[in-house]
């Protein structure tokens, strides 16, 4: 058996930890909103269409703020078509989708619904086909109280209170081809910082999230970023990233995506602090890596000009939920710097839960992963030394044997420890050293593997790939001795006694 060591110390925490970086995305993009979370004809559906079951798995993530409505849809979105009557809201080509929008579900639907799934809103703004001008009266329908004509019209619609939304996102990968009426760098960052200067006159207790690259593989990657920091610097507080990762055949290099996105996230960092010198700010430009996922791209089959077509429904594996605790130890890990972070999507389109439009509610592998650090990664990030082997991949050469995860909530005395390994063939003993934090008693342990990384969940077999509890180590210490199995995500929660 393969051997390796880690040493956490309580004098070496590297960041609270926002709660903000446990978020997910919510876009009008094939299933996820329509048969997803609104389905008035379904038979959970409460008053207002939302749908109980979903919901239901939605709070047991833990989700506290959520992006919305898009995504490539916001780039062609006109907010106006959904408020007011629904009888008189139109329906819209969507060009993002190539999909049918009936806009029966639109900004005063979602703040209830975010009220209802007990999370805030990430609200993006159309800087494609749409105008400063445009965003400022959404935020003023959205955040004024009254005595204005958009924050009376919102009255008018029955919300005599305001939605109170703090945090906006300037658009969405404005440098991407794809997107409607995409930009140039320049043209992005004079458009995104006269947006900036007019939401902050709206609201000046909002946040403000400029659009980052979209991928690293684009030409202008980081050059974009750098051009967006240097008009929009002191306007904004986050610039934005997007990252995403498919099983291409090679299973070593899948796995260790968790250290490709560590070094996307550093050239980020260096990227806003090389505008922070030039700028000579003494303002430290934080991260919100707005979108994150497995995303099997080269499944997608848009059908055109349809309502709520099944649009990117990945079915997902045990191999890509082992995945997801990679990426989420090297998110939590940077939250000194990354503060908001949102898993793309959270319900049918690319999503942990997935719904039958006429059944019920699918939980796939991705879900537990997910739901595990939401809820026990709490309070601050420790720094873990971390004396393993290496593996060699094809796509990112050398990389860790094991991604691990510290956290400690001091208010309540918890600790909770996260840990991949990644090797196909080995299982592990970890000599796991808490040191500093006092006797720890361990509370729960849970492992998610099995034989079978292609192992799925269905509305069939929905429990066929979920974690396992396993038998607690008794005594109470600040060493312990832990048997990772090949190929395995592990969870062990300690409480100080």
């Amino acid at each position: 058996m393969k051997k390796a060591k880690c040493i956490v110390n309580q004098h070496f925490k590297l960041a609270d930890i926002d709660e903000r970086i446990y978020g997910s995305f919510i876009e009008h993009m094939g299933r996820a909103v329509y048969t997803g979370i609104y389905q008035p004809e379904h038979h959970s559906a409460d008053e207002q269409g939302f749908r109980q079951d979903v919901l239901e798995a939605i709070q047991s993530l833990n989700v506290p703020i959520v992006r919305y409505p898009g995504g490539n849809f916001v780039s062609g979105y006109d907010w106006q078509d959904g408020i007011g009557p629904k009888s008189e809201r139109p329906t819209r080509l969507d060009y993002a989708w190539l999909s049918i929008e009936n806009n029966q579900f639109g900004i005063n639907e979602f703040a209830d619904w975010a009220a209802k799934a007990h999370t805030q809103g990430m609200i993006a703004v159309n800087l494609g086909s749409g105008t400063p001008q445009q965003a400022g009266y959404l935020a003023e329908y959205c955040n004024i109280d009254k005595g204005t004509y958009w924050s009376d019209k919102r009255r008018e619609h029955g919300y005599e209170q305001p939605h109170n939304f703090k945090v906006w996102c300037l658009g969405n990968e404005m440098d991407g081809p794809w997107q409607t009426c995409a930009l140039s760098a320049q043209e992005y960052a004079n458009k995104a910082r006269e947006t900036a200067k007019i939401l902050k006159w709206v609201d000046p207790s909002i946040e403000l999230v400029a659009c980052g690259s979209s991928s690293k593989e684009m030409a202008t990657f980081p050059s974009w970023d750098r051009t967006v920091l240097e008009a929009c610097y002191e306007h904004v507080d986050y610039i934005s990233l997007h990252r995403y990762y498919e099983y291409e055949g090679d299973k070593l290099s899948f796995l260790a995506a968790f250290h490709d996105l560590n070094d996307f996230i550093h050239t980020i960092k260096a990227t806003a602090d090389y505008v922070k010198a030039e700028k000579r700010s003494d303002k430290v430009m934080m991260l919100s890596l707005d979108e994150w996922n497995v995303w099997y791209i080269k499944h997608m089959d848009t059908k055109r000009w349809q309502w709520a077509p099944a649009i990117a429904e990945d079915v997902y594996s045990l191999m890509d939920a082992l995945v997801m605790g990679g990426l989420l130890t090297t998110i939590v890990n940077n939250a000194d710097r990354v503060k908001m972070a949102c898993l793309a999507q959270l319900v049918n389109a690319l999503a942990p839960i997935h719904t039958s439009a006429e059944g019920g509610v699918l939980k796939h592998a991705t879900y537990y992963p997910f739901m595990q650090v939401s809820n026990y990664g709490r309070g601050s990030v420790y720094k873990n030394i971390v004396l393993c082997d290496e593996v060699q991949t094809e796509k990112y050469g050398a990389a860790p044997q094991l991604a691990t995860l510290t956290t400690f909530d001091a208010d309540s005395g918890e600790m909770a420890f996260f840990v991949l390994n990644t090797d196909l063939d080995h299982d592990v003993e970890l000599e796991l050293r808490l040191e500093e934090f006092g006797a720890l008693k361990m509370i729960e342990r849970q492992v998610l593997t099995g034989d079978d990384l292609f192992a799925v969940n269905s509305f069939d077999a929905p429990n066929n790939v979920v974690p396992t509890t396993q038998e607690c180590i008794e005594h109470a210490g600040s060493q312990f001795s832990i048997t990772l199995p090949k190929t395995s995500w592990t969870m062990l929660r300690f409480r100080v006694v």
